[in-house]
């Protein structure tokens, strides 16, 4: 027992212990790579049983020192070279490291692997074995002949590939789980290993390449490879960040062909995809519907209040009537004398049948009493609104109790799928040529659907309208025949009655590549 107390016996333990870790991190990685290959309850078996073979062959090795000793003695020449028994399993195994890191980056450069794991066909357990055991040939050969060229004592060596071997089974679980979540982690270990590789087989012809080259190499892509992991840990966390909605809209959005929000109009889209070989004009207009409908707001859905058609209990029957058959409208509001004293909502026919039976307008409109929401209502909290209405319209109004609009489940369809218009009614946005006439009440997300544009709807925006867009940017009333110029369209009024913009003409401004196409 002398000896343990003898310091150059723990130095030379310790200092073997690092050095048979850092030996062995080649190893553990490469078993990690082949481990993947296999069943996911079988990687931690073959794991084992693959560190397990390389201590069990360290320690035979080191059992056997003196012929370890005659490996370095030359058994032939060829040319200028002599090789030894070192000499040719260092060849052998630098071969076997070139062959199967060319392998295994030509699968994940092709994609071979990324084929999912249901249909993945997984590797045979004692192949992949086998192949960890001619790999610990190796490696083992390296360590060994490491450990008896720094410490005499073979029971020191012994305890120090065991102290080593057992610090890689405890890491070599975390160790293969980060390898093989980091794709291009595997990529530089790969690397790594053809770099081994080339010098193992240097080694063999003789021409000893310093370790310190090598792991300066290493530790230099690895320090780089930890800067990219932050940076990519940092975005992902950022990303976390943001809404779920916004991230999943604007992945569709560029699926379907859109511009993502920082994205110029002369900037190519990169890897977005051909909105025709992916979704049709009709499809796409539909799914921008459904991801914007949380983001709007129920002034831009609703019927606005000049457009509603209401019915006054104080007007004779006979007026009324007339009323109801000339519009095609199936429900009506029934308010006395204006349209802010709302006493209820009846059907169009169920109307016609009091008007028949000379019963009482205003008892019969109480019965439906109006559902009010206020306008700062989003329109995803509507539709529960909306169900219970059970077919009715529902009355939008503001903090002052005057009467903004109305929505109908109608109203939500056509802000996802487009308008369909009343019998009454023309289309808000009509084209003309290469030019487009709109309604001054045109919604402008329906407007950028047509125009095929990202540039008009902000969330910042109080208003939702063509004409409030016009008239913020021209800070008063326009006059007819002003032009306004904005995100590359030119808008010029038509039409301006009681202080409303009626319609306007919306041509697209050609830049000086549409010009050079054309000729």
């Amino acid at each position: 027992m002398e000896f343990l107390m003898d310091p150059s016996i723990w130095v030379g333990l310790l200092t073997l212990v690092v050095l048979e870790i850092v030996l062995g991190i080649d190893n553990l990685v490469f078993i990690a790579i082949l481990a993947d290959k296999l069943p996911p309850k079988q990687r931690d078996k073959a794991r084992i049983i693959g560190l397990s073979l390389a201590l069990i062959m360290r320690l035979g090795l080191l059992s056997l020192i003196s012929w370890m000793v005659k490996l370095t003695t030359p058994l032939f020449s060829i040319a200028q070279f002599s090789f030894s028994g070192r000499d040719l399993i260092l060849l052998v195994g630098g071969l076997f490291l070139l062959f199967k890191a060319t392998t295994e980056l030509h699968e994940r450069l092709e994609g071979h692997d990324e084929q999912g794991t249901q249909n993945r066909g997984y590797a045979s357990f004692w192949s992949v074995v086998a192949q960890i055991v001619v790999l610990d040939a190796v490696f083992s050969l390296d360590a060994v002949i490491t450990a008896v060229g720094m410490v005499n004592n073979l029971a020191v060596m012994m305890t120090a590939v065991v102290i080593a071997m057992g610090v890689m089974l405890l890491a070599s679980k975390s160790l293969t789980r980060f390898v093989n979540n980091h794709p291009t982690v595997v990529v530089l270990c790969l690397s790594f290993l053809l770099m081994i590789g080339l010098s193992l087989i240097a080694e063999g012809f003789g021409f000893h390449i310093p370790k310190g080259y090598l792991y300066a190499a290493i530790g230099f892509s690895i320090l780089i490879e930890l800067f990219n992991q932050i940076a990519r840990r940092n975005f992902l966390k950022s990303q976390s960040n943001r809404p779920m909605r916004e991230r999943t809209a604007e992945a569709i959005q560029r699926l379907m062909g859109g511009k993502r929000q920082n994205q110029h109009e002369d900037e190519p889209a990169g890897d977005v995809l051909p909105a025709g070989e992916t979704f049709a004009e009709e499809e796409r207009h539909m799914i921008t519907g459904v991801l914007t409908l949380a983001s709007r707001t129920l002034r831009s859905v609703m019927t606005p209040r000049t457009e509603i058609s209401w019915v006054d209990c104080e007007q004779s029957p006979a007026e009324i009537r007339r009323q109801l058959l000339d519009t095609p409208h199936s429900l009506f509001p029934i308010c006395r004398h204006s349209l802010d004293d709302v006493i209820g909502v009846v059907r169009a026919k169920d109307l016609l049948v009091v008007l028949e039976n000379g019963e009482n307008i205003v008892a019969f409109a109480e019965k439906t009493p109006p559902i009010v929401v206020p306008e700062t209502m989003d329109v995803i909290n509507l539709l529960a609104v909306l169900r219970k209405a059970k077919g009715r319209l529902v009355v939008v109004s503001n903090e002052f109790g005057v009467i903004q609009g109305l929505v109908t489940p109608l109203d939500v369809l056509e802000a996802i799928a487009g308008e369909f218009p009343d019998e009454d009614e023309t289309p808000d946005v009509i084209a003309d040529g290469e030019s487009w006439i709109a309604k001054g009440g045109t919604d402008l997300h329906l407007l950028q659907q047509v125009l095929d544009v990202n540039t008009l709807v902000s969330p910042d925006d109080d208003f939702t309208s063509l004409a409030g867009l016009l008239l913020s940017k021209s800070g008063q009333m326009p006059v007819a025949g002003e032009v306004i110029e904005m995100a590359s369209l030119r808008f010029e009024i038509l039409n301006v009655s009681e202080y409303r913009i009626e319609r306007v003409r919306i041509t697209r401004i050609k830049s000086e590549h549409d010009w050079e196409q054309e000729q």
